[in-house]
This record gives structure tokens, sequence and C-alpha cells, in this order.
């Protein structure tokens, strides 16, 4: 089936204007577009798609976050309908003290409107460690980054109208951005869009829940969602079709589209229930500080082969493993106990899940 690099050879010719106005798969497309790797070629202040596609067309599949970016830039590159859009302000800023991990980049899409693609998890054992926190933070530091840069963005380009999306953990990032800056700036958001990213804390919804701002995002997550199904969602969630299977799902290169649109479905899958439910029952029966521990325990584990990236740790595992096992034994028994019971808590939990036969539409499911 179709995927976004089918339509942006079958539309990729056809220029944005009323008569075929900015969609929703444009933004899917946009929000990956995050993901590139500008910080491996010389990105001037302002360049163009095209531009962009001329830096990267030597660098092999392998090298990029996920094979098919390749296909993606390639395809953008040489399309009427985004070759020429303006590329400004790209930010990398990822920190291991903090537990940061944070990117974005601003695309004109014309001289009224602009996008600002906010990046999702990437390699980084430090950017994984950062989703992980959502399950007991609110305000973390690649939220709190994003709505600063779109702070900075909107007095940078005052005349200029905005809309906002990412995949992942950018798609959370962009809602966060949204809902928590000024009014002033709200009111120039046309949408936000949110592909497959988790939701928020009670806390935060009962917060921001009620806003105006909340009416122009929309979540849209696969079939067998898991990352999307996380937490809250206050906001509109749209369920799509993906061509993968189970986790893989989550990349949006396997959602299918047709025309302009991305193909819909009425319900999750009874794994996604399965699943949601699990996390339901996890988060219900776990205190903040319960999975605080849990979390830096065992992202200990990983930090002590002094690897950079989980594909790092793999390519040396013969001498990883015993770095890991050798780190476990010095972790305090109490630790070492906390973490055990988490797992058999997470085991516990899904087999609980599994039980309830009762499907929820996934607009109704709120931790």
């Amino acid at each position: 089936m179709a995927n976004f690099n089918d339509y942006l050879i079958w539309r990729g010719d056809i220029p944005i204007s009323k008569k075929y106005p900015f969609n929703e798969v444009d933004s899917m497309i946009l929000a990956r577009f995050s993901y590139l790797m500008f910080d491996k070629i010389n990105m001037r202040n302002k360049e163009t798609i095209s531009s962009i596609y001329k830096k990267l067309v030597d660098f092999k599949a392998s090298e990029f976050l996920h094979p098919d970016d390749k296909n993606l830039i390639t395809n953008l590159g040489n399309s009427i309908r985004f070759k020429n859009m303006i590329v400004t302000d790209h930010i990398k800023n990822n920190d291991k003290k903090i537990d940061r991990q944070f990117s974005a980049i601003t695309i004109h899409i014309n001289s009224k409107e602009l996008y600002i693609s906010y990046i999702g998890t990437d390699s980084t054992i430090n950017g994984w460690k950062e989703d992980f926190n959502m399950s007991f933070m609110n305000n973390l530091p690649c939220q709190i980054s994003g709505k600063e840069y779109l702070e900075r963005i909107s007095k940078k380009y005052k005349n200029k109208l905005i809309r906002l999306g990412g995949h992942s953990k950018g798609g959370n990032v962009a809602i966060y951005a949204a809902v928590t800056v000024d009014e002033n700036i709200q009111n120039r958001i046309i949408k936000i869009d949110n592909f497959d990213g988790p939701g928020f804390h009670k806390e935060f919804i009962q917060k921001y829940g009620n806003k105006q701002i909340i009416k122009k995002i929309e979540t849209f997550i696969p079939q067998d969602s898991i990352i999307g199904r996380m937490l809250g969602h206050k906001e509109k969630v749209t369920i799509c079709h993906s061509n993968a299977k189970n986790i893989y799902q989550h990349f949006t290169h396997s959602w299918e589209v047709s025309c302009d649109k991305i193909v819909k479905l009425d319900k999750n899958t009874k794994m996604s229930e399965n699943i949601n439910n699990m996390l339901i029952e996890w988060l219900n029966n776990t205190t903040e500080e319960d999975r605080k521990i849990f979390v830096d325990s065992v992202f200990e584990l990983f930090e002590s082969t002094n690897a950079d990236t989980f594909k790092e740790i793999n390519k040396s595992l013969i001498n990883n493993i015993p770095k890991i096992l050798s780190k476990y034994k010095k972790i305090p028994p109490k630790e070492r106990k906390h973490i055990s019971s988490m797992i058999k808590l997470f085991i516990t939990s899904y087999r609980k899940s599994t039980k309830k036969k009762k499907e929820v539409p996934v607009k109704e499911v709120n931790v």
C-alpha cells in the first residue's frame, strides 16, 4: 500500500494553493523532516529543502536514522510542492546532565505560514531515558526547550501564522509548547499535529485541558499504537492504518495514505488495548518515586558501557554485557530488588490486561 513517499511521487508536482492546500500528509512529512542529519552537513542560516537534499544526496540509506529517510529527502528535494520551501533555525540541544534530547527546525511553507517540526526520540540512550522520565515527570527539559523555541520563532517571524508538528516525543513537545505559551502566540497557531506521541499526566491535563488551543490539536496513532497510547489525551485522537506489525507501526513510513489523506480506522486492535490497559494498571500501582528509581537504575546500567547509543551497545555486545552485569552487582540490594519487583509488576499488569474483554474506543481512554 502507498505511504508518504508514494504521495510525493503522485502529488509532488502540485504546488500548495487554495485548491490544493497544506494537508495532514504534508504535515506528517514535515514532522519526519526534523529527523534528517542536519548536524552532519554544513547548514547555512537559510537553506531550501532542495539545497539540503543536495547536501545529503551522497549519504547511504543506512546512515539515516531510518533507511527510508533517504527516499524521503530525495523525493522532497525533487518535488515542486516542497523543494523551494525555505528552511531556517535548526537547533540541536542535547544534554546528558539533565537528560535532555531536543532538536527542532522551521520550514517556511510560504510567505504567510511556517511549520515548526520537533524531533522525536533519536538513537541516543539519553533520548530514550528522557522518554521514560515521562512516566513520573511533568515539564521535561525537551518540553521546556520546545516552548522556548516556539516563543523565539514566533517573535522572529511576527507576521507568519504557525503550524506545529512532531513524531513520537516530538509530537508531545509540540502539544506542550502550544498549550503553555501565551495566548497571543496561540492565536497565531493554525494546527498542532502529534504523530503517535505520548499524552500527559492528569495534573497537566487538568491545568491546560480546557484551553481553546486544545481544539487545534490532533493526535494520529496507528492501530497497534503503544507509544501514542501512553498517558492521557484530551485532544482529538485519530486512528490510522499502518501496514507494519506491532511496534514497527510507530514509524510513519508505514502509514497508508490515499490521495491527500491518511487512511483511517474506527478503533485500535486488541493488542493495543491490552498494552494500554497494562500501562494504566502499572501506573496506578506504582508511585512517581517508584518509577524514578526504576528508570534511573536501569539506565545507569546502560550508561556503564560509556556508549552514547543502543546501536553502539549492540555493536560491542560481547564486551558490554560483562560491564552491565558488573554494574548490576554493584547496585545496592534494595535497588536491585526494586528493579525486579517493577519488572514483575509489568508482567502481572499485562496478564491482567489480557483478561479484560471489553474494547474501549481510544478517544475515551484517559490516564
